[in-house]
């Protein structure tokens, strides 16, 4: 499937759904849901499958089992290429316009281990560091759970504490609905990704 662009009507659809998530108003609306948002999404994440690998869409609906809110479906659509137990891609299309991004999001406590291991060494460290002011540079957001203090066994004065804090660690920046219309769409998150390679690889080698 040729990648077309991603249409105005798919970032409405999101803003329409935010303001009356129903199952009724899903229904009536379901056919722009799949010409709009998840067939641009397929064929743009086809375009990208030979370098950075296959995707995977999230289905739209919220699992509501255990939340106060029963709203029946996402106000975004998600994807991911890797990231199930280890480094991956993400990227997601809201009324806001597409947030692209990447990292490590499920740390077990003997990765977590690893990986402040890791931040801590005078070689591999350093390295991360550089990566992050990089991306950070380039707009991009560190994200990710972390702690409020030290970790056990680190000094408060550690020259890479920032960066220890984190038990899962990621980097995002969004693309606004005025450069995520259209073809415009495929090279954005292309170049994103190749932005947040360096990350991606980093944490596969130590996380």
């Amino acid at each position: 499937m040729a990648f077309d662009g991603i249409p105005r009507k798919a970032f409405d659809f999101y803003k329409e759904l935010e303001a009356n998530n129903t199952r009724e108003h899903w229904h009536a609306h379901k056919a722009d849901y799949d010409s709009a948002v998840r067939a641009p999404l397929q064929a743009l994440l086809e375009e990208l499958e030979e370098e950075f690998g296959p995707a995977k869409l999230f289905r739209p609906q919220r699992d509501t089992r255990f939340s106060n809110d029963k709203s029946p479906y996402k106000t975004s659509q998600g994807a991911t290429v890797g990231g199930e137990g280890h480094a991956g891609y993400y990227l997601q299309l809201s009324a806001e316009g597409l947030f692209v991004g990447a990292g490590f999001h499920a740390f077990a406590s003997d990765d977590t281990g690893r990986y402040r291991a890791a931040v801590a060494d005078d070689k591999s460290g350093p390295e991360l560091r550089q990566i992050v002011d990089r991306l950070t540079g380039k707009g991009f957001s560190l994200v990710g759970e972390r702690v409020k203090t030290q970790p056990r066994g680190y000094s408060a004065d550690h020259p890479r504490i920032e960066l220890l804090r984190y038990k899962s660690l990621g980097a995002e920046k969004r693309i606004p609905v005025t450069k995520a219309t259209g073809k415009q769409a495929l090279s954005g998150v292309r170049d994103s990704w190749r932005d947040l390679r360096p990350l991606v690889e980093w944490l596969a080698t130590h996380a």
